[in-house]
């Protein structure tokens, strides 16, 4: 199956899953406004990662089952970080995937609770994950809670809040997108892999979180990029948010074209080591992961 058909494939599963599991009266209303956000497309990109994760350790990769609940868990909880991140406080866009951003459908502080629900949520969708031993869940929840929390990707918007006076190299810039943008990408590796191990080996999980720091700058370069040259009408929220916000971005130190090869260059090295791991585990030709590391760095949305 040739990627964008799998990438698709992969993301109709998962938007079936999360309507099932958000499909509820409960909530006095807020479960409108969670799935306003949550089943609003997008590219899925962390579930992705997770499934096919799992695919690459997995003995019984071709049934996914046992990684949904973590994979949705994880879509969950960056879609909470995206209503937050778009609001007056934080970023202020009015646009996300092509239609207006929560906050400005149904207020900000409707649009905070709905945030605040998905995070929590998140919690009880990977913890009542049935299909894998308790091991692993509590391997997942670990993950979750550390990736997501003040030393991954909540650290890295409390770095950019205040850019102006925590990022002042391209050093600590790349810092602030291993925490913001990595640390989710590392945690869709790791549910991967204890949705198919809860006997974890120490040198793949360092070499999974190798793979996704990389991806994840490389991601975040490239998100740069496009934010200064793409179309809106592609990109679906507006080009040039980040200058007229006077967010400090990779291309407050490096020209466009310096900045793509920054994106190639760690997504070659992201390449590298996920070829390494299909090597050794995986029978199959196919080498998914690296294959998506490579369709990131050259998306144009």
């Amino acid at each position: 199956m040739r990627l964008e058909e799998l990438i698709k494939t992969n993301s109709a599963i998962v938007e079936n899953e999360l309507d099932k599991y958000t499909n509820t009266s409960d909530g006095y209303g807020l479960t409108e406004i969670m799935r306003y956000s949550l089943l609003s497309g997008g590219k899925r990109i962390r579930p992705f990662i997770a499934i096919e994760s799992y695919k690459l350790f997995a003995k019984d990769g071709a049934d996914i089952k046992k990684v949904l609940p973590f994979a949705c868990a994880l879509e969950m909880i960056h879609t909470y970080s995206l209503i937050h991140d778009d609001m007056p406080c934080m970023d202020n866009d009015d646009y996300r995937r092509g239609r207006l951003t929560s906050h400005k459908v149904y207020g900000e502080a409707k649009a905070l609770l709905a945030g605040d629900a998905l995070l929590t949520y998140a919690f009880d969708v990977a913890a009542s994950n049935t299909l894998v031993s308790p091991k692993s869940v509590v391997l997942a929840v670990r993950a979750l809670s550390e990736y997501a929390g003040f030393s991954g990707m909540a650290g890295g918007q409390m770095i950019d809040l205040d850019s102006a006076h925590n990022v002042n190299s391209y050093e600590s810039l790349k810092e602030m997108h291993s925490l913001k943008t990595g640390a989710l990408i590392k945690c869709a590796t790791l549910l991967g892999y204890y949705a198919s191990t809860d006997e974890p080996d120490k040198s793949v999980e360092k070499a999974l979180e190798t793979f996704a720091n990389d991806v994840g700058i490389a991601f975040q370069i490239r998100d740069d990029i496009l934010d200064r040259i793409a179309d809106t009408g592609v990109l679906g929220k507006p080009v040039g948010s980040d200058d007229k916000n006077g967010k400090t971005t990779s291309l407050s130190y490096l020209t466009v074209e310096e900045a793509q090869k920054e994106v190639d260059k760690f997504t070659g090295e992201a390449i590298s080591v996920m070829t390494k791991l299909y090597e050794t585990y995986s029978a199959s030709e196919d080498r998914t992961l690296a294959d998506f590391a490579k369709y990131l760095a050259e998306r144009n949305k």
